[in-house]
């Protein structure tokens, strides 16, 4: 089936849903093939402005580094003439990584529903165009399907489109999937499946009536099957015969459907062929005065390409704007602390180690301090005041993974009966979202990056249950969000959380793979950013994320809090932390927390004076501070080793490393970590901490030998290990 007819024939049925289901917003992925026509049919972009997309003179300052052309995102609001209403049509910007773009889409969709206040989604829906190939072979498709009934995570429904080619670039579908339909993967949530054929272009109208009264009804996921063909090969210059001749020698002698359906309008006396062939020339002439338009002033308009503009979020692109502040008043931390110590009461009966720690945290609130749990609450709880949406999915983060959040209390005699700690703090406070997710990482996180797109006012968390199980969302952090500004000028300000360190549980619980984060940055390890009183903020608004280890609940506290005043948004990669959860040196007071104070990118040791006394300065980052200071504590030599952490790895704070460097001019600098030698952050600090200090002095590696492997099961081999880079440090 020719493409262009094809999606003529999907305009046609699309409309033909929007209409049925009369909703006034809809959200949509589709696959590269065939993506300009949905721009340019569907989505009515302005044909100069594709057209545009392929002029070679357009330099690349005008497009950022960009994408290529099928995979941008856009939103327009078109009138619909038959409901009189008009709808909101967003096409989200996707990579080639096949179906990836599936539970964004979801994620977004369900944003646009809370915000709006559609929670049944009467009004908002998505839409997700799929490959025959891709839906049966990608997992993630499989993933985003049992979302689909999920109370925190469910959409009301999604009609999905397969266009079923028959074929996978140059693969048959008998080595393509091992069902006898490529839909079949649907049948996992009982989803109605319509099988039609392509070249029927009414049938294809009655389908996609039926698939809309079905999501209008029952709320629940809806599959077309547009059984067809690709007409060419799998681009412009592929030949298909190499591999499947008989194929297309048929497709060759098979009249287009557009042909098709025109030779049956006019038999049955609809339309002549004069009428015909006018509407062919009146289009062809629209393209054609488009493209002439294109050439003689190419143009290229970001706010054109963003799948849903945001209005309230400049670009903060000089001036003499700086972050502000993110301390806040002492009674607003200690409201929200003890609304943290209490359970409803009333006959809900409460499990008494959660009890016990109920009253922990409120004799921690007495005596001014925070623990890691109570940090989080507290910048959860000051930004709910201030109206903000949080939300906070991931596997088991109801309770924590270490049993150290429990933002949801259950009643141990009632089922089903539970008290969400952080919704009943203020009157008038914003709604707080946490929710268990499914055992997933690839959509779930998808889902999250999708939500977070839809408002720069929330805050929205998603958090591994160990560090170490981020790599199954590999797809989406390198291909959405490291570089989505940079390809597709979307901000978003997702917040990772991922829990990292070296506590001998093995290899597969013990990194968060810091390294590939800090890889993906993309300040230059050899260039030294000019010094000015915007340096800090200069530096983050130039960056594709933020990545950090805090050390302490207080900036673990303030880099929550900054993701919100901050004028621009950008993801945020925290490893957080699992033995200093409890670790009672790692508290902070709230003098750390209080109105005028902030983040603190690096935090100097203030235990050792500063003088030709001191012969070693250690950077660090995370939990082997706290190794090495009481380690270094028992050995008394606090007055001859300083020990810096490092709390913002990306972008790196140079100006204070410098700073660091300057007061101990006669100290040798080691960078100690727990990782081994090729992991860990040791290769991005290198070269940047000789930078920092142009290149007259430089560091020392002390850590762990390089391995394959993150970590050793063996615990006895761990603590052995970890003795080594203590002496090593410590060693004058």
């Amino acid at each position: 089936m020719e493409l262009t007819a094809l999606f003529w024939e999907c305009h046609t049925g699309y409309c033909c849903l929007l209409v049925q289901l009369d909703c006034c917003g809809s959200f949509n992925g589709c696959s590269v093939r065939g993506r300009l026509n949905v721009l340019a049919n569907v989505a009515r972009q302005p044909l100069e402005e594709i057209f545009s997309q392929f002029d070679p003179t357009l330099e690349a300052g005008e497009e950022g580094s960009g994408d290529v052309k099928y995979h941008l995102g856009m939103y327009i609001e078109r009138y619909n003439r038959v409901s009189g209403r008009t709808v909101k049509l967003s096409l989200v910007a996707n990579p080639s990584h096949l179906e990836a773009v599936d539970p964004v889409v979801q994620g977004k969709t369900r944003a646009e529903q809370f915000y709006n206040q559609d929670e049944d989604g009467e009004n908002i829906m998505s839409i997700l165009l799929h490959g025959d190939a891709a839906f049966a072979g990608q997992g993630v498709v499989y993933e985003t399907f049992h979302l689909s009934d999920l109370p925190h995570y469910t959409t009301r429904g999604t009609i999905h489109v397969v266009v079923n080619n028959q074929i996978g670039f140059t693969t048959d579908p008998r080595v393509a999937r091992s069902s006898p339909y490529c839909t079949d993967v649907a049948k996992v949530v009982n989803a109605p499946i319509f099988h039609v054929n392509a070249d029927d272009v009414e049938a294809v109208m009655q389908v996609c009536h039926a698939a809309a009264q079905w999501r209008h009804v029952y709320h629940k996921d809806v599959v077309i099957d547009l059984v067809c063909y690709r007409r060419n090969g799998h681009n412009e210059s592929d030949d298909p015969k190499f591999t499947q001749p008989l194929m297309y020698q048929k497709i060759d002698n098979h009249p287009k459907s557009l042909s098709i359906y025109k030779d049956k309008l006019i038999g049955d006396g609809v339309v002549s062929e004069e009428e015909y062939q006018e509407e062919v020339a009146k289009y062809e002439q629209i393209c054609e005065d488009s493209f002439q338009a294109a050439r003689e002033n190419p143009t290229f308009k970001v706010e054109s390409w963003l799948d849903s503009p945001w209005k309230d979020v400049n670009k903060g692109d000089g001036g003499m704007l700086s972050i502000k502040p993110t301390g806040v008043e002492e009674t607003v931390l200690v409201h929200i602390g003890y609304a943290m110590s209490t359970h409803p009461g009333g006959g809900f009966t409460v499990h008494g180690g959660v009890n016990r720690m109920l009253k922990q945290r409120k004799q921690m609130v007495d005596d001014r301090i925070v623990d890691w749990a109570l940090g989080e609450g507290m910048a959860f709880g000051s930004l709910l005041k201030d109206g903000v949406h949080v939300r906070l999915s991931g596997q088991d983060v109801e309770r924590g993974t270490f049993s150290h959040r429990h933002h949801l209390l259950h009643d141990q005699k009632k089922d089903r009966q539970s008290y969400k700690v952080l919704d009943h703090i203020y009157p008038n406070q914003a709604s707080y979202t946490v929710c268990n997710s499914s055992l997933s990482e690839y959509a779930v996180l998808g889902f999250e990056l999708g939500f977070s797109l839809a408002s720069p006012e929330s805050l929205v968390c998603w958090e591994a249950q160990f560090g170490d199980f981020n790599n199954t969302a590999q797809c989406i952090i390198d291909q959405f969000l490291s570089c989505g500004q940079d390809k597709w000028h979307r901000q978003n300000g997702l917040v990772v959380l991922l829990p990292h360190g070296y506590e001998g549980m093995g290899p597969e619980h013990s990194s968060a793979r810091l390294e590939r984060f800090l890889q993906m940055s993309n300040d230059d390890a050899d260039e030294l950013p000019g010094w000015n009183d915007n340096f800090e903020f200069q530096q983050l608004h130039d960056a594709n994320w933020i990545v950090a280890n805090c050390t302490t609940p207080a900036n673990y506290f303030h880099i929550l809090r900054r993701q919100l005043v901050l004028p621009f948004r950008k993801p945020l990669i925290i490893m957080t932390p699992k033995s200093l959860l409890r670790l009672p040196e790692a508290r902070s007071s709230f003098d750390d927390m209080t109105p005028g104070t902030s983040f603190r990118r690096l935090i100097p040791d203030t235990t050792v004076t500063a003088s030709e006394d001191v012969k070693k300065l250690v950077f660090c980052t995370g939990k082997v501070y706290y190794d090495l200071v009481k380690a270094r504590k028992s050995l008394h030599c606090e007055a001859h080793i300083a020990v810096v952490r490092v709390e913002q790895l990306s972008p790196f704070p140079f100006d204070l490393v410098k700073n660091e460097a300057d007061k101990y001019p006669m100290a040798d600098i080691v960078w100690a970590q727990e990782e081994p030698k090729n992991m860990g952050a040791w290769t991005y600090v290198q070269p940047r901490i000789s930078t920092a200090l142009n290149r007259n002095r430089f560091a020392t590696y002390a850590g762990r030998r390089p391995s394959a492997a993150t970590a050793t099961g063996n615990k006895k081999l761990h603590m052995m290990e970890q003795q080594e880079i203590i002496d090593t440090v410590l060693s004058l």
